[in-house]
């Protein structure tokens, strides 16, 4: 059943909306993957490939950080109007970037903006809809997927080979903001928070603690890029970079727990485990979703948007496993433990037909199941919290979700980065064996997502909890 058809009459114009920025997002996501590897023929950077990818998710984190406490203090509009404003910033620098650097920097702005549209698009629907049609809501998100999935990665194609990458990232701008205007007036009518809810104090500590988190991580990001690019090295460069890759790693080792819910890290029973099962998962899908277009530019000499094909058919197979989630009559968390499985069989299944020998066809269907895969999982994922989740705690625990989900996708793509950097050989581009490396390494996460996901299953209740025990007077907790 359509959710337009199935809302009451008041909430279709907001479903519209919601659909139409997630939609618009899914071709952003779609359209830049599929013109990178244009966009690095042009600028060079190619050892700095993988930055591209992961600096939007860095700079994703931060802007969630923000948002959570943000939303929850004043509602979700003003997080939904910033985001708009530096996504559309970021699209603009980055095409008209003159050298890699300005792409990346260019994915960074739009990455924070990402950040908080994300969180207040999770805010707007834990609270306009009811929960037993929220599933259903985030089916239909994920099938706002299929549209930009078929006609993204083809039309980027052809304007990345036939006029220029630019467009890519000028042509979405205006789409944005046309998303933007369409479901802005549709929030007017929400509820705000109580006066009082939210702690400010507490949302200076949490905005520092992720911009800390932010700094480590784009600090371990580049050294550990220019550390595979340059090689084996005892100069002073060399142990400087190291330095500062340790230090950040120490740093975001320290911070990100911090903004999580307790026991998310060593898998604690329930909804902790339930958002570790989320950044796992990402970790694993978006590290290999990042290099497969990469793999089939080179190893198989295929064209931009043939290379494409395989992230529409991933898109499709998230939409189907989405709509699967939206249905099942069983504990729900158990879905986060067939997911991981399927990925985790998927993924490691790319090592098998990464081979040009292998036709292409084989591929599309491993890589289908992964996105099937995902759509079980993620949206099982993001109903569970909402669901876990009291009406004062939404913005904190779905910030906490989407700061696993983007940690995962950085460490994803920053491992899959470095070995690509490492691995490669500049005199044979379509080495495949690189490519089984980073499949093989990224599997490791998805099993992991299979322990967390048996451990999610452990929570003793389906009623909505505060994760974070009230420990003081006034109800302020430290992470």
């Amino acid at each position: 059943m359509s959710p337009v058809v199935g809302e009451p009459a008041s909430l279709r114009p907001l479903t519209f909306g919601i659909i139409a920025i997630i939609t618009c997002a899914a071709f952003e996501a779609m359209a830049v993957a599929t013109a990178m590897p244009a966009v690095v023929a042009e600028l060079g950077g190619v050892a700095s490939y993988g930055l591209a990818f992961s600096m939007y998710l860095t700079a994703s984190l931060l802007g969630t950080v923000i948002a959570g406490t943000w939303c929850d203090r004043v509602g979700a509009r003003p997080a939904l109007a910033v985001g708009m404003t530096l996504m559309i910033a970021g699209l603009l620098v980055s095409g008209a970037a003159g050298a890699f650097w300005m792409v990346t920097a260019g994915r960074a702005v739009s990455g924070l903006g990402g950040g908080f549209m994300v969180v207040a698009v999770y805010v707007i629907i834990g609270g306009a809809y009811p929960q037993h049609r929220q599933p259903v809501i985030f089916g239909w998100l994920s099938a706002a997927w299929v549209l930009p999935s078929l006609i993204g990665p083809a039309v980027a194609g052809y304007l990345a080979e036939e006029l220029t990458w630019r467009w890519v990232f000028l042509g979405v701008a205006p789409i944005v903001l046309a998303a933007f205007a369409l479901v802005w007036p549709r929030t007017a009518r929400l509820a705000l928070p109580e006066p009082g809810a939210g702690n400010r104090s507490d949302g200076r500590r949490r905005a520092l603690t992720g911009l800390a988190l932010a700094g480590g991580v784009l600090a371990a990001q580049f050294a550990v890029n220019r550390l595979a690019a340059q090689g084996p090295a005892d100069d002073a460069g060399s142990v400087l970079l190291a330095i500062l890759a340790v230090v950040g790693i120490i740093t975001a080792a320290v911070t990100f727990p911090r903004l999580l819910p307790p026991g998310t890290v060593r898998l604690g029973r329930g909804l902790p485990s339930i958002i570790a099962t989320r950044g796992l998962v990402t970790a694993t899908f978006f590290g290999a979703e990042a290099f497969l277009p990469l793999m089939l530019v080179t190893s198989r000499g295929m064209d931009a948007a043939t290379a494409g094909l395989t992230l529409s058919a991933g898109a499709l197979g998230w939409s189907a496993g989405s709509f699967v989630q939206a249905r099942v009559t069983f504990r729900r968390q158990w879905l986060l433990v067939i997911g991981a499985s399927i990925l985790s069989m998927s993924v490691g299944g790319l090592a098998l037909v990464s081979a040009p020998a292998v036709p292409f066809w084989a591929l599309v269907l491993v890589w289908t199941l992964a996105g099937f895969a995902m759509g079980l999982t993620l949206s099982s994922t993001s109903v569970l919290v909402l669901k876990l989740s009291p009406a004062s705690q939404r913005g904190r625990n779905s910030s906490s979700l989407q700061l696993s989900d983007q940690m995962g996708g950085v460490v994803g793509s920053t491992i899959a980065g470095g070995l690509f950097a490492l691995l490669r050989d500049p005199n044979d581009p379509g080495q495949v064996g690189v490519f089984v490396a980073i499949w093989l390494a990224l599997c490791l996460f998805a099993v992991a997502g299979i322990v967390a996901g048996l451990r999610g299953t452990l929570g003793t209740s389906d009623d909505p909890v505060d994760p974070r025990p009230d420990t003081s007077r006034h109800g302020k907790v430290s992470s």
